[in-house]
């Protein structure tokens, strides 16, 4: 028998065989190696828009038009327009006010109750046209728009839908169109508008006149995609029920749009806390003024900055963006005693949240979803800043679900804040953080329910070198994107006493490896 010894043939025997090889062992790869997907969002989620109104977290609502002149709140649609002449009127002041101390957002009231508009509208005469104001010749919301877009500030606008000047106000398909067409001109003139904020306000003679929500709300998506719509139920935003700026201690921005009506009276109690079974992703919205009214009156003073910090642990601390009416006087500008309660309370801010203990800390967890060398899921993802990145435990653990924070030293803080990633739905319902005592035992610190975009939580000041933050419930999976750890020295004697749980807190102590490890491996 002749052997074949064809090199050719030779070599492509070699070939297949190294193939066979290759693919056996990638067959034979156990499939936990390969890195895990996120998890499953929990539905409902929120869209672009509603998550951009989050990450604004707060607003300057600009109140101004003819009641700033007359004194009054709502005005009935009857005074002469030349009244309306703000000499000094300067709407990048109004801008770099807002942008300076800390806001994303201008949304000024284009129109009130009383029907005057800011801008000439070819829909009626009573409007800056009629005014003595840049000799009928000025636009407010242009100059707005303007100063806003060149800042960087996001603008919204204000379209009462009740006008008590306009004679077609009760006849419900004519005033619609009516209305309708002023919504066309502010949305189609001045560039992206990011929030339309409306409300069902109507005279008490007026129950009859229909406003046609849904159309409406077509109409602004159609012409601004982007923007997001507040009214009492939606459909992207909704009232926390109150106009003190004060959402519930549990705050779901799950909802159900059906369960109230724009104007009527709905259940308080549900509109701050929202619905844990919500088919809807409609957060709260908490509006409030700086001054006891919504225009501005020379006879009120502002708040205090320490007002406005406590309103904030109550609006944004609790998952709810705060839109704080500061007015416009009658010259044109912001008054100077509003513009040094912002400037104290921005420093009030910045002095308490740019630092964030748990930066330096050494973060861990009782599991971590798939691979542990899998950077995607770890623990230390919760101290970046941002939604994107987040801790996610091992999906099989269904009930133990804590995060560890070890620090060098000993830390003094008294609030905490947690973020949620909200794109992946609201879930957790229970929590709370522990740090352990010079005995190595665990002692309880603060408890909370809801968390959303943003949790802050505010208690008697504490010092620790470990902490554990234990997820108690859960609608699916928890995830957690960021914690931050901070020491509030100015209000936290306004919030809370500290003399029921003081003997619980260590203030100089060295925490023990051994104890550390025994305290975490009961846990686990």
């Amino acid at each position: 028998m002749i052997k074949n010894n064809n090199p050719i043939k030779q070599f492509l025997k070699i070939i297949i065989k190294i193939c066979f090889i290759v693919l056996f062992q990638f067959s034979t790869t156990s499939e936990s190696s390969l890195p895990k997907p996120p998890p499953i969002p929990v539905l409902p989620i929120p869209k672009s828009r509603q998550i951009s109104w989050n990450i604004a977290e707060m607003a300057i609502f600009l109140h101004f038009g003819m009641n700033t002149f007359t004194g009054k709140e709502w005005g009935k649609g009857d005074v002469d327009p030349l009244i309306f002449n703000p000499t000094l009127l300067n709407a990048t002041q109004w801008v770099t006010v807002a942008k300076d101390f800390g806001f994303k957002r201008v949304l000024l009231t284009a129109k009130h109750h009383d029907g005057f508009c800011l801008w000439p509208s070819k829909y009626t005469d009573y409007s800056v046209k009629s005014s003595s104001w840049r000799n009928g010749y000025g636009d407010v919301v242009g100059e707005l728009a303007d100063a806003a877009r060149k800042s960087g500030l996001e603008l919204g606008l204000y379209l009462s839908p009740w006008d008590r000047h306009e004679h077609c106000y009760g006849e419900t398909l004519e005033y619609n169109e009516y209305y309708m067409g002023q919504m066309t001109e502010l949305l189609t003139r001045y560039g992206e508008v990011t929030y339309v904020f409306l409300d069902g306000a109507k005279g008490e003679g007026e129950k009859d006149m229909e406003y046609f929500f849904d159309d409406w709300f077509s109409l602004i998506h159609q012409l601004q995609p982007g923007a997001s719509i507040f009214t009492d139920a939606g459909p992207d935003t909704r009232w926390v029920g109150n106009e003190n700026g004060v959402a519930g201690t549990t705050c779901w921005s799950l909802f159900n749009g059906s369960a109230v009506t724009i104007g009527g009276d709905n259940d308080r109690i549900y509109t701050s806390e929202g619905d844990a079974f919500g088919q809807d992703w409609m957060p709260a919205v908490c509006d409030v003024s700086i001054r006891t009214g919504w225009f501005w009156h020379e006879s009120e003073k502002p708040k205090s900055a320490m007002t406005l910090l406590d309103l904030y642990y109550k609006s944004v601390g609790r998952n709810c963006p705060l839109l704080l009416n500061v007015p416009p006087n009658s010259s044109g500008l912001i008054s100077d005693e509003d513009i040094q309660v912002l400037e104290e309370f921005s420093k009030l801010r910045n002095s308490i949240f740019s630092h964030n203990f748990a930066e330096s800390a050494l973060v861990s967890a009782s599991s971590t979803r798939g691979d542990s060398s899998d950077s995607q899921f770890a623990p230390m993802n919760v101290i970046e800043e941002g939604l994107y990145t987040y801790w996610t435990p091992d999906q099989e653990q269904q009930s133990d679900w804590t995060l560890y924070l070890e620090f060098q030293q000993a830390i003094t803080f008294n609030v905490l804040g947690l973020q949620e990633p909200i794109q992946m739905g609201q879930r957790i319902s229970e929590f709370h953080l522990d740090m352990l005592d010079e005995n190595g035992k665990w002692q309880h610190v603060v408890s909370g329910t809801t968390i959303g975009y943003r949790r802050l939580l505010l208690f008697p000041t504490v010092k620790s070198h470990l902490l554990r933050l234990v997820i108690d419930k859960s609608r699916a999976c928890p995830l957690i994107s960021h914690i931050g750890i901070y020491m509030d020295s100015y209000s936290v004697t306004q919030h809370v006493s500290d003399t029921h749980n003081k003997s619980k807190f260590i203030d100089n102590f060295v925490f023990r490896r051994t104890a550390y490890n025994q305290s975490r491996s009961a846990s686990i």
